[in-house]
């Protein structure tokens, strides 16, 4: 009898600790979508005044951007925040997955781990660090090349563009080379099975079962790029201008933190505006890369 009163009370204790443990998860979840709501709700509320009193075309398409004069156009912001992280992904994205993939199939065990420490010893830097090095060493690399080509020394997208690369790396490397690595075996010994090489059923069984985390690693890469301002103050030349490759520029994130401390009235509300056109932005970004996953298939779970 003590033994069922006792299986009794344990089942209860089992139960009671199940619903609040299923409890807690809800309120931690209530909390994450209270909080985007939240902050959606402070982005508009703060940035959709500026559109009003600007103009919303004026605001987004216009050229120029000059406070003292009520002049608030960002376009050349947005082209050069657009400009920065295509063409960061466009580098980062496969070398990332190429040493991903030499990281998870190729390299020798001790190796590999070798250089994921280092990998993961360059995502712990700050953004600071790289871009103290980028305004050391690579920016007077590409002065040598605007000397040569007439143009004036300056910091440039092109130096954005690369620092931004090395900043992602570590992100899209360590998502992939885990994506890669939950593909079953199976699939890479079937393939072999069937005749195909090593290279063979990496790039064309493997690379594609793991789709889904090397888009994930895309997506936060990108988040990353698209939102930093440290680094991209120190190297790009914070010129308000329509962007070039060897030509100063300047990015969403970069101009709230350059010019936040002296704003004041229809300025500083230009600056909530430029922040609440990067939320949208980054919003976009992950909606269209979620919906072309789920268009292609969501990795070997298809």
């Amino acid at each position: 009898m003590n033994n069922f009163k006792s299986i009794a009370s344990s089942n209860k204790t089992k139960t009671l600790i199940e619903r609040v443990m299923n409890l807690l998860f809800l309120i931690c979840g209530l909390l994450a979508v209270i909080s985007v709501v939240f902050i959606t709700i402070y982005m508009v509320a703060s940035g959709g005044p500026v559109l009003a009193k600007v103009g919303f075309f004026q605001f987004l398409l216009g050229q120029v951007w000059n406070p003292d004069n009520s002049q608030f156009g960002i376009l050349p912001m947005i082209l050069a925040s657009i400009f920065a992280t295509t063409g960061a992904i466009l580098v980062a994205l496969p070398v990332g997955v190429l040493v991903a993939v030499f990281l998870a199939k190729i390299a020798p065990a001790k190796a590999a781990s070798a250089l994921r420490s280092l990998i993961d010893l360059l995502a712990g830097i700050p953004s600071v660090v790289y871009g103290l090095l980028g305004a050391i060493i690579i920016v007077p690399l590409i002065f040598k090349l605007q000397t040569a080509l007439g143009l004036p020394t300056s910091g440039s997208l092109l130096s954005a563009i690369i620092i931004l690369v090395i900043m992602i790396l570590p992100t899209i490397i360590s998502v992939s080379e885990t994506s890669i690595r939950a593909v079953p075996k199976q699939y890479e010994d079937a393939a072999l099975a069937l005749g195909a090489t090593e290279m063979q059923s990496i790039f064309r069984v493997i690379i594609p079962a793991a789709k889904s985390g090397i888009v994930a690693g895309m997506v936060l890469g990108t988040g990353r790029a698209i939102g930093e301002a440290m680094a991209i103050i120190m190297v790009a030349g914070n010129a308000a201008i329509m962007p070039e490759l060897l030509r100063p520029v300047r990015t969403l994130t970069a101009s709230i933190p350059i010019e936040w401390a002296y704003s004041s009235g229809l300025h500083r509300e230009a600056l909530y505006g430029i922040g609440l056109v990067l939320f949208v932005f980054i919003m976009l970004i992950n909606i269209a890369l979620n919906a072309a996953l789920k268009k292609g298939g969501a990795g070997f779970d298809k």
